[in-house]
């Protein structure tokens, strides 16, 4: 879950920086760097989601 925390300030804050910054040679690495931190983040966040209900549930 701190992961996806790290992962939910970063990936906005490099989408951010690349589209104010459309005209550099780092907008496509940026973009593309912003894009999978943001596809991390919810992959993150929907395995500790999981883990904490499967340990609270148990598995059946």
């Amino acid at each position: 879950m701190i992961a996806c925390l790290f992962l939910m300030f970063i990936g906005p804050t490099l989408l951010h920086i690349a589209f104010s910054n459309q005209e550099k040679s780092l907008y496509i690495p940026l973009l593309i760097l912003g894009v999978l931190c943001c596809i991390l983040a919810i992959l993150a966040l929907f395995r500790g989601i999981n883990t904490i209900v499967n340990s609270v549930f148990g598995k059946r």
